[in-house]
């Protein structure tokens, strides 16, 4: 999801089914749902891929799996944003400075810019192509469409029109000569990508706790299997199970001491840092960590059940959860990009009827949708 209106339509979506509540959370890109009986998870996974995105559990998610996601993203943002910079500084100070002006300077920006919108625009463009698939639009439709149009008619009045030709020492006006908006489509893209790369830095600082939190716990887990230690993975304990703890390691499971005593470091669960001594008949929770002696746990509490599990959904549902400004703020953006399109378009009709000059005209429409694209948004709110 690239704004708010694409959780918006993944809300939307998932509430089209019978028996199915869903908030949709853009910030964490994740779906608190409540369903009935008979309501299974591939249903709701496809109709989220019906919406054109995908889906997965979060249960099936391992912080190593979303760190990787995360830091891809954030490292291909910074890559298209790096490039677009370095491409397309010039073309601004070209457009913007007449003293750096030389012969056939607008061929060269033509060509510095082109990698800036085209491949540098990319996750807009697709973005936009997959939400019109769907019968959509998102503040990416927006971006997309003022990006293409301004460079569009960049191309078209420097091959068919008399932008490309040398204007110096001429006595055409400014009027009789057709502009170029090279540095708008490359200006636009580039405070666009900061904007995303500077969210989703915010987003991965967003998400740290919750991985913190998950990495705690213990990824393996010495069982008791007819008198035989046994290893296997933490998800696989199951209740009664006679867990081996030595010194050092996580315990796995909430549960019970039936052998040995020791000190407990519970820490992460009570903030104290005094360990608590436990003997045989005392409990114990997973995630705390055993200090000195080896000990033989009975596990009571496994999976979703397990102390640990209920923290980490406690903090993850307090993440998913919407706050009523951020409801409001779904409603505005899903009528906000049908509405400026809608502007752009009548403003271009008024604007040729009125004056007849189609330069003008496409002007004043391009910078309807130029000056909606949330260029201030996009790197105000992940900032703050």
């Amino acid at each position: 999801m690239t704004c708010g209106a694409c959780a918006m339509k993944v809300e939307k979506s998932l509430n089209t089914l019978g028996g199915v509540r869903a908030t949709v959370n853009f910030a964490t890109e994740t779906a608190r749902i409540t369903v009935e009986d008979g309501v299974t998870t591939e249903q709701l996974v496809a109709q989220v891929e019906k919406a054109g995105y995908g889906a997965r559990l979060v249960a099936d998610t391992t912080p190593e799996m979303l760190d990787k996601e995360t830091n891809e993203r954030v490292a291909m943002l910074r890559t298209r944003l790096m490039v677009s910079l370095i491409a397309g500084v010039p073309v601004t100070a070209l457009s913007m400075i007449p003293a750096l002006h030389f012969s056939n300077w607008k061929w060269w920006a033509l060509a510095l810019s082109l990698p800036v919108v085209v491949w540098g625009a990319a996750p807009f463009h697709r973005a936009a192509l997959m939400n019109a698939r769907h019968r959509a639009t998102t503040m990416d439709t927006l971006i997309s469409i003022g990006i293409i149009a301004a460079m569009g008619w960049s191309v078209w009045a420097l091959v068919w029109g008399n932008a490309a030709e040398d204007h110096s020492g001429m006595s055409m006006t400014s009027s009789e000569i057709d502009h170029i908006y090279m540095e708008v489509a490359v200006a636009v893209t580039i405070f666009l990508l900061a904007g995303r790369y500077f969210e989703a830095r915010a987003k991965r600082r967003a998400g740290d706790a919750l991985r913190s939190l998950l990495a705690l716990g213990a990824r393996t887990a010495t069982v008791l299997r007819d008198g035989d230690e046994v290893l296997i993975d933490a998800s696989a304990v199951q209740v009664g199970d006679l867990i081996v703890v030595r010194p050092g390691e996580i315990i796995a499971a909430d549960g019970v001491v039936r052998e040995g005593s020791s000190s407990v470091d519970a820490s992460m669960l009570t903030g104290e840092s005094v360990p608590v001594d436990v003997t045989v008949g005392g409990n114990v929770t997973g995630t705390t960590v055993n200090l000195t002696g080896r000990l033989v746990v009975q596990a009571t509490r496994v999976g979703a059940e397990s102390t640990f599990a209920q923290m980490a959904r406690l903090v993850r549902d307090a993440q998913a959860t919407k706050a009523p400004v951020q409801k409001l703020a779904d409603r505005v953006s899903s009528v906000f990009v049908p509405t400026v399109i809608a502007i752009s378009v009548v403003t271009f009709v008024a604007w040729w009827w009125f004056d007849g000059d189609v330069s003008k005209a496409f002007t004043a429409a391009v910078a309807v949708l130029i000056i909606a694209c949330p260029c201030a948004l996009g790197l105000a709110t992940p900032t703050a």
